[in-house]
């Protein structure tokens, strides 16, 4: 298999079907399902329900091709190591977003090859806003019914008032302190990797993480912020972020297109 585009627009189905099943629970009383993973961060139904309707998608969309999932055990790195192909996904990006009900939380998944996305799919159940790409065929968004080319905003780090959008949940002292790298910065909160779409759009100039996260919650919108000129570089090292290591961790990133 070379070319990832044979899969685009099933794996846009997959990913608003799940939408639609994150909805399902949305709009209903699902405090009662909320659970908590050893790191500490929320779990609900819709994210597990999500991932499983995922899963049994894309293995039927391709079943030679291995899936990992935020919410599934990880396969061990000896297994892992060997995968030309495989996907990624986070089945619910923002629970917190969600718990809260700010409507801001997405369903990301992504097809790595050999290290690098070569395809992501972001779908924003609530707002009915759908964002792809396919490597070296553009990044996209459909929203009211319409399609449009993605395009990042060129930006020179050292302008005033760049608009620098930061997220709802992790706004932390040290993120608050990393601010004050840049002049007169316009700050905007988001939620899930809508902050990524912001930077993809042109909407957001720049968006910056200092903790760790971990692949998932990159790789649909790295591919599509690569689409669009932007990049997603490790931010201690200024290099590229790639997947499938043996520590699934990324220690921090930064996104704009200089």
């Amino acid at each position: 298999m070379t070319d990832p585009s044979i899969f685009i627009e099933n794996v846009k189905d997959i990913t608003r079907e799940a939408g639609n099943i994150t909805l399902k629970y949305y709009i209903t009383d699902f405090e009662k399902t909320i659970n908590f993973k050893a790191d500490k961060s929320p779990v609900t139904i819709a994210d597990l329900e999500a991932s499983k309707f995922i899963i049994a998608g894309l293995t039927g969309l391709s079943p030679q091709i291995p899936v990992i999932s935020e919410e599934n055990n990880i396969p061990l790195y000896e297994v892992r190591k060997k995968w030309d192909w495989f996907w990624l996904i986070d089945p619910l990006d923002g629970t917190k977003e969600f718990i809260n009900r700010n409507d801001e939380f997405t369903i990301n998944i992504a097809l790595i090859h050999k290290k690098r996305p070569v395809l992501g799919v972001v779908f924003a159940p609530v707002l009915n806003t759908l964002f792809w790409a396919v490597k070296d065929q553009g990044a996209y968004k459909f929203e009211n019914n319409a399609e449009s080319r993605l395009e990042a905003n060129k930006i020179n780090l050292k302008s005033g008032n760049l608009r620098i959008v930061v997220s709802r949940s992790h706004l932390d002292q040290k993120t608050k302190n990393y601010l004050n790298n840049f002049i007169n910065p316009v700050v905007l909160s988001k939620g899930s990797s809508l902050k990524f779409m912001d930077i993809a759009s042109g909407a957001s100039d720049l968006y910056f993480r200092l903790n760790n996260v971990m692949e998932w919650d990159t790789a649909a919108s790295h591919i599509i912020l690569t689409e669009s000129g932007a990049s997603l570089k490790n931010i201690q090292n200024g290099k590229n972020i790639m997947y499938n290591k043996k520590n699934l961790k990324i220690p921090g990133f930064f996104v704009c297109r200089e």
